[in-house]
């Protein structure tokens, strides 16, 4: 056996060495991975070109703002004071083939548009009688809703056929930039209009589509109307999750205790419960044989093969467990121990329980920085015209330039054609930023990728320089150095820019190419037979698993970066060859760690989405009128807010717990590696991991102080 041992060891490297100079991390080290470190702010600076050309060459006004028929926008420049868009006819928006493909336009519907101030507030038409008459007669101060550049002097007539002006005016209200008509006006459509047309009709068409416009307002008023109740429930997840991380220091072991025997319990019920409906079929004489094949799968639940099946799989499950639990006790009872230390150091340190908030806005940056680059980029293009006549039928239009280029500048060649205007129509995407457009926007998303990644890696080797600091002072608190956060976050920043990048650039890689294939698997879907399906089930789960082994090695490799200062790939494969020489501790601090996590995220957001429930659904009674819950269009909402909000409360402190107990766990096996409990090398692990062990530390003789 000593033998085997010994191979197994050589095959994973080989033990740490003790290092008379060694005390935690080491605090004279060099800049690691340079290249990398150059070649990151290299391709920051170019991210960062990217992002001045998206912004020289974009014009976002056509997303942000509504455009009037010569493309001008509404609400900036020559039309600042008229932030809306009137539709001069806004049946032809919901007449017109398709509302989706208007409003994938820019709700651009095929009807002259006029920037306004305002909104008509009152409903008009034009009348018979009033064709005779002038412009400056009819279309008075509030009914100035004519096209600029119309002469005062022209007939009311003329203007109408050319569509210069509109031949009426519903009460409307703005949305989105746009004056929509309310869909309870009470008003009779001129006759000129189709006869079918009732505005309740057309109206309710619009609405139903942009509908969300209503939806919107009411969420803004539920939220105005809980916000702070809102408030209220995420400081609840905040102190539950600080309360359940502290409290572990205390209730670690029986916690971890409950669960296993919880999950021994439920296997030990479904195993009762399979056998109760197996005696029960088997009675009856219900087989298999009499079912036959059938892809109606609820069918099989009433055969009792299905049940002996679900038996048998149960047992196993419970008999594997209840031996590992036997088996692995002395490795329980350690991992256990190193929750407990894990939780002390988060107590002693409690910084780092908010640094999460600091990669959160690191995080923010990156995201909102691509999001209005992309945005920029989606934009880029000078905008196109060209004529346009509501109704080529029209006599006179038969030969009009429809679709042709036009200058909107310059005056409309004379036609006989009435209504013929140039009016926006695109951008166009010629020119050297359009060309490389695309290739632009996959600059754009592989920042995205990796600088989110090395954001994520900075953030989890300063909580690993912090919490080796804890592990490696001899007398806690006192041996703690003062500012740990502080000084890994500077230690970090300034000497490991390079190996982050370095590992934040392989886990991207494998990010995009997951991506593509994702990708790949969209466009080929309706075209694969099951054996390419297959295949590329298989890609798709290799990857998946790649991209697993490399956040966990990463993970482990910036722990490494952060105790001795070695570039990444000496890190990486340090921290693999020490796992992997205690890979069964591996396994079971792993699981026990995610099983303790997952009830805690449990116990939070659980408590959290229950209490909201109960508060915002009025079952609480008797609370008085200041604790009254508040009257909502949709109560679900503050509560789906609360638990959303808990739930990444909850798994920002729990990252910084898991990230302590990984340090933690890999500073305790080097502890065991490079020391041996003698006066000149004595363990830095707590009493409760020595006692656990059966090891302890050589007390010096009185008046002899220990060389630490």
């Amino acid at each position: 056996m000593g033998g085997k041992e010994s191979e197994d060891q050589e095959a994973y490297g080989t033990p740490a060495k003790y290092d008379p100079s060694f005390r935690g991390p080491i605090k004279n080290r060099s800049c690691t991975d340079v290249i990398c470190c150059v070649l990151f702010l290299v391709f920051i600076l170019g991210y960062i070109v990217v992002g001045i050309v998206a912004w020289v060459y974009g014009d976002p006004r056509q997303v942000l703002y509504p455009r009037n028929s010569t493309g001008a926008y509404c609400g900036v420049g020559d039309n600042k004071d008229k932030p809306y868009v009137l539709y001069f006819n806004i049946f032809s928006c919901v007449l017109g083939p398709s509302i989706l493909l208007a409003a994938q336009n820019g709700l651009q519907c095929p009807t002259p548009q006029v920037c306004v101030s305002s909104c008509p507030d009152t409903s008009w038409a034009v009348a018979s009688s009033q064709f005779s008459l002038t412009v400056g007669e009819v279309y008075t101060a509030n009914r100035s809703f004519c096209l600029p550049g119309v002469s005062s002097d022209m007939e009311v007539l003329q203007s109408l056929q050319q569509e210069l002006c509109p031949s009426f005016l519903l009460s409307s209200t703005p949305a989105l930039g746009r004056c929509f008509p309310l869909p309870d006006t009470n008003f009779t459509l001129p006759q000129f209009l189709p006869a079918n047309t009732s505005i309740s009709q057309g109206i309710s068409g619009l609405i139903d589509s942009l509908n969300a416009r209503d939806i919107t307002v009411k969420i803004f008023e539920d939220f105005a109307q809980s916000w702070y109740w809102i408030l209220a429930a995420l400081g609840v997840a905040l102190v539950l999750s600080l309360l359940f991380i502290l409290l572990l220091r205390l209730v670690a072991g029986p916690v971890v205790l409950v669960l296993i025997v919880g999950l021994l319990a439920v296997l030990a019920y479904g195993i009762y419960h399979c056998w109760e409906q197996y005696r029960l079929l088997r009675d009856k004489g219900a087989t298999i044989s009499q079912l036959g094949f059938t892809t109606n799968l609820s069918a099989y639940q009433n055969v009792q093969e299905t049940w002996l099946a679900a038996l048998i799989v149960l047992a196993v499950l419970e008999g594997v467990l209840l031996l590992l639990v036997i088996f692995l006790r002395q490795r329980i009872r350690i991992a256990v121990a190193l929750l407990t230390e894990a939780s002390k150091a988060v107590g002693q340190m409690m910084s780092t329980v908010f640094f999460p908030l600091v990669t959160f806005v690191l995080l923010l940056i990156c995201i909102a920085y691509w999001a209005v680059t992309a945005l920029y980029l989606a934009t880029s293009g000078q905008p196109q015209y060209a004529y346009w006549v509501s109704n080529t039928s029209t006599p006179g239009c038969e030969n009009a330039p429809v679709n042709m280029s036009c200058d909107p500048m310059a005056p409309v060649p004379n036609s006989s054609c009435p209504g013929l205007m140039c009016v926006f129509q695109s951008y166009s995407s010629t020119g050297g930023v359009q060309r490389t457009l695309f290739n632009l926007q996959i600059y754009g998303v592989l920042g995205l990728f990796w600088t989110i990644n090395w954001v994520l890696a900075f953030g989890q080797c300063v909580l690993a320089g912090a919490f080796a600091s804890f592990y490696w002072a001899f007398h806690k608190p006192r041996d703690i150095p003062t500012f740990p956060l502080s000084s890994a976050f500077i230690r970090t920043l300034r000497y490991h820019t390079g190996s982050l990048a370095f590992g934040a650039l392989i886990l991207t890689l494998v990010q995009i190419a997951r991506i593509i294939l994702e990708y790949i698997d969209h466009k080929l879907r309706g075209a694969q037979n099951p054996l390419a399906r297959c295949i590329m089930c298989c890609f798709k789960c290799c990857l998946w698993c790649l991209e697993k082994f490399i956040k966990f090695l990463n993970r482990n490799a910036y722990i490494m970066i952060a105790i001795y200062g070695k570039n990444f790939c000496v890190s990486a494969k340090n921290a693999f060859m020490l796992l992997m020489r205690n890979i069964l501790r591996v396994i079971v601090l792993d699981k026990i760690t995610d099983l303790l996590l997952f009830f805690g995220k449990l116990l939070v957001v659980g408590g959290v989405g229950v209490l909201s429930f109960f508060f915002f659904s009025g079952r609480i009674r008797g609370l008085g009128k200041e604790l009254e819950n508040p009257h909502l269009n949709y109560y679900w909402l503050p509560i789906m807010t609360s638990i959303i909000g808990a739930y990444v409360i909850a798994s920002g402190f729990f990252s910084v717990f898991g990230m302590c107990v990984d340090t933690l766990f890999l500073c305790f096996l080097e502890d065991l590696e490079r020391n041996d409990g003698s006066l000149e090398r004595p363990y830095y692990m707590s009493k409760s991991l020595l006692k656990i062990l059966g090891k302890k530390n050589q007390v010096p003789p009185a008046g002899k102080k220990r060389k630490k």
